[in-house]
C-alpha cells in the first residue's frame, strides 16, 4: 500500500484512544412539540452540547455528493463522506447525469436487458418514490420511457411503497399521477401496468440479512404472483390502509390481477431491473435473483432464468449484481486504508441494523477489511421486532462490548454507530423516539468516563438528521397543525444539520477549534480525527476543524 499518514510536527498527543461516535438520526433543530432529540431526558447530551465545543455539520445536499440542498442526507452517503474525508458525487446524482447524457441507454448491461425482454417483459422493481434515498420516480419513468424507444412491447412494474423517505401515507400521491403517466405511453404496441407491491419494510427491501423473510415475502408477491388479488394499486392502497391502519412502509403485499390472474409474475426469458441507486437495500433481493442452485435463504419455489440488473452495482467487492447500470462512484484514499498504512489498530462496532455503515460505507462501499491483523469488526446482532416496541433496540449491548475494547487497550482508534435515532425515527412514533434518545444519552454516560480514564477523546456526532423533527415542519421548523389542532407524523429524515462535539479533558490547551462558519460538513471530521491521532490529514481530504498549536 503506496498511501501513508505522516505525523504531524506538533500533534496534540492524546495518550489513550480517538472514539468516533455517530448518533445516527439525531440533527439539531427548533425546540418544539415534535423534535424527540429536545424532548428527551438527556442529561449527558446536554452538558456535552453546554460545556465542550460543539461545531454544527452540514449532512445533507451538495455536501454528501447529492444533486441539490433540497436532497435529504442519508447514512449510507453520510457514513461515505465520514469514512473518507471526500465528497464523492453518489447514486442518486450519478444515476441523473447518466439519463440525461443518455449514456445509461448506450450501456452493455442496458442493451442485454432490452435484448433479454424481446418476446417477453421486462419488469422494473424497486422504491416508489422521489425521496431520493434509494430511489427516485423520474429514474424509473425515464427507465419506462427508454424501453418504449427501444422497443420492448411489454412491460411490469413492481412497487416497493415509500412513507419513509417521504410522507407517511403518500403513496397515492405517486400510484395516481404515474397511473397517468403510464395510460399516455400506451399504444397498440407497448403493453404496461403495475403488477405488484407493498410496504418498504414488509417485503423485499430487507438489508444486512436481518429479516431474510422480507425478501421471501417479496419473491413470492412479484415473482410467482403470489398474493392478495385486487384490481389495481390504488384499490390495494386504500383496501389496506382501511382494514389495517398501517402507514405505506407497512403496508401489505399485493398481486394485480385480471380475470382472476396475476397480470405480471416474472418468467423465463424475462428481463429484470432493480431501479434503486443505493446498495444495502438491493443486495439481498439481487442475490436471489442470481443466486444459483446452492441460494439457501429461503425456498425460491420456481427461480425463472431472467436477464437481471441493478441499477448500479450494490457491493464493488462482492460484485452484486453480476450487470449494473451505471457505474457506482470510485471512493478512494479512505480513513480505513490510511490507518491501515500507519499501523493503527482500529475497532468498528455497530448492531446489525447499521453495521454495514461503520464497515461498507465507512470503508468506501467496499466489503472486508484492509487488514484482518490491524482492523476489528463487531456486528451486535438486531431484533427482529418493530423499532417502536424496543427503542433502545441494542445500544445497551453495543456500548457494552466498546467499554471492553476500550480497556483491552488494543485499539489506538474505535468507531461507532448507535442506529436509535434513525430507526425509530422512522417509525413516525414520537413516545417511542423520545425513548431511543434517552437510551443513547444513558449508554453516552457510560462512555465518557472511561474515554476519561483511558485519557483519550471522543468526536460525537451524526450522520443526519431524523428524530429532531417527529412532525411534519414548514420552511421555518415550527410544526404544522391540521384544522383539528392535529400534527402529521414525520417518518423521513430531515435537512438539519448535526453536531459535531469535542469531548476532551485532558488536551484542549494542545490546539484550537476553528471558527464555525457554517462551512464545514461531515467530510471534515476525517482529518480531525487523525490530527488527534497524531497524523496530519492526507491533502485531497477536506479540512480538518482543528488547528495544531
Amino acid at each position: 500500500m503506496s498511501i501513508e499518514l505522516k505525523k504531524s510536527k506538533n500533534p496534540v498527543g492524546v495518550k489513550g484512544p480517538v472514539l468516533t461516535v455517530v448518533m445516527d438520526g439525531v440533527g439539531l433543530a427548533k425546540d418544539n412539540e415534535g423534535n424527540a432529540v429536545k424532548r428527551a431526558y438527556t442529561p449527558t447530551l446536554d452538558r456535552l452540547m453546554a460545556e465542550y465545543p460543539m461545531l454544527t455539520l452540514k449532512a445533507h445536499g451538495t455536501a454528501v455528493g447529492l444533486p441539490s440542498d433540497d436532497d435529504m442526507g442519508n447514512s449510507e452517503v453520510g457514513h461515505n463522506a465520514l469514512g473518507s474525508g471526500q465528497v464523492f458525487a453518489q447514486g442518486a446524482k450519478l444515476v441523473s447525469n447518466s439519463i440525461e447524457s443518455g449514456k445509461i441507454f448506450e450501456s452493455a448491461a442496458w442493451r442485454e436487458i432490452v435484448s433479454g425482454a424481446e418476446g417477453h417483459t421486462l419488469h422494473f422493481l424497486g422504491l416508489f418514490s422521489d425521496g431520493n434515498v434509494h430511489s427516485h420516480i423520474d429514474h424509473l419513468k425515464a427507465l419506462v420511457e427508454g424501453a418504449k424507444r427501444c422497443g420492448v412491447k411489454r412491460v411490469r412494474i413492481h412497487i416497493l411503497l415509500d412513507g419513509r423517505d417521504v410522507g407517511e401515507t403518500s403513496a397515492l400521491e405517486y400510484v395516481e399521477p404515474f397511473e397517468e403517466f403510464l395510460a399516455s405511453l400506451r399504444d397498440g404496441s407497448f403493453d404496461v401496468m403495475i403488477a405488484s407491491g407493498g410496504g418498504r419494510m414488509n417485503i423485499t427491501m430487507d438489508r444486512y440479512e436481518a429479516n431474510w423473510a422480507m425478501v421471501e415475502k417479496g419473491w413470492h408477491t412479484h415473482v410467482l404472483g403470489d398474493g392478495r388479488f385486487f384490481s389495481s394499486a390504488k384499490e390495494a392502497i386504500e383496501t389496506l390502509r382501511a382494514e389495517t391502519g398501517a402507514i405505506d412502509q407497512d403496508l401489505d403485499p399485493f398481486v394485480i390481477a385480471k380475470d382472476g390472474r396475476p397480470v405480471g409474475t416474472i418468467e423465463d426469458g424475462d428481463s429484470v431491473v432493480f431501479f434503486n441507486f443505493r446498495g444495502d437495500r438491493s443486495i439481498e433481493i439481487s442475490r436471489a435473483f442470481e443466486g444459483d442452485a446452492s441460494f439457501d435463504k429461503f425456498d425460491r419455489v420456481r427461480v425463472p432464468k431472467v436477464t437481471y440488473a441493478g441499477m448500479l452495482e450494490y457491493d464493488g467487492d462482492l460484485h452484486i449484481p453480476s450487470r449494473y447500470l451505471v457505474a457506482p462512484p470510485e471512493i478512494t484514499n479512505t480513513m480505513g486504508e490510511y490507518l491501515v498504512s500507519a499501523g493503527i489498530h482500529t475497532f468498528a462496532i455497530s448492531e446489525t441494523q447499521k453495521y454495514g455503515h461503520v464497515t461498507y460505507f465507512w470503508n468506501g462501499n467496499r466489503s472486508g477489511k484492509f487488514s484482518e491483523e490491524l482492523e476489528t469488526y463487531c456486528e451486535v446482532p438486531s431484533d427482529v421486532v418493530p423499532f417502536e416496541q424496543r427503542p433502545w433496540m441494542k445500544c445497551a449491548e453495543i456500548t457494552d462490548r466498546l467499554i471492553a475494547e476500550l480497556k483491552s487497550g488494543k485499539y489506538e482508534c474505535l468507531r461507532v454507530n448507535f442506529p436509535n435515532g434513525d430507526m425509530v425515527g422512522h417509525t413516525g412514533n414520537l413516545e417511542a423516539t423520545i425513548c431511543s434518545m434517552e437510551a443513547l444519552d444513558l449508554q453516552l454516560g457510560r462512555l465518557l468516563p472511561v474515554i476519561d480514564e483511558l485519557h483519550g477523546v471522543a468526536l460525537i456526532t451524526a450522520d443526519h438528521g431524523n428524530a429532531d423533527e417527529m412532525y411534519e415542519t414548514d420552511k421555518k421548523g415550527d410544526v404544522k397543525v391540521g384544522k383539528d389542532g392535529s400534527h402529521k407524523a414525520k417518518t423521513s429524515h430531515t435537512l438539519n444539520r448535526v453536531p459535531f462535539i469535542i469531548y476532551d479533558n485532558n488536551y484542549r490547551d494542545r490546539y484550537t477549534v476553528k471558527e464555525d462558519a457554517g462551512a464545514f460538513g461531515l467530510s471534515n471530521v476525517a482529518a480531525t480525527a487523525v490530527n488527534f491521532l497524531g497524523y496530519d490529514a492526507p491533502d485531497m481530504w477536506d479540512e480538518s476543524m482543528i488547528d495544531l498549536k
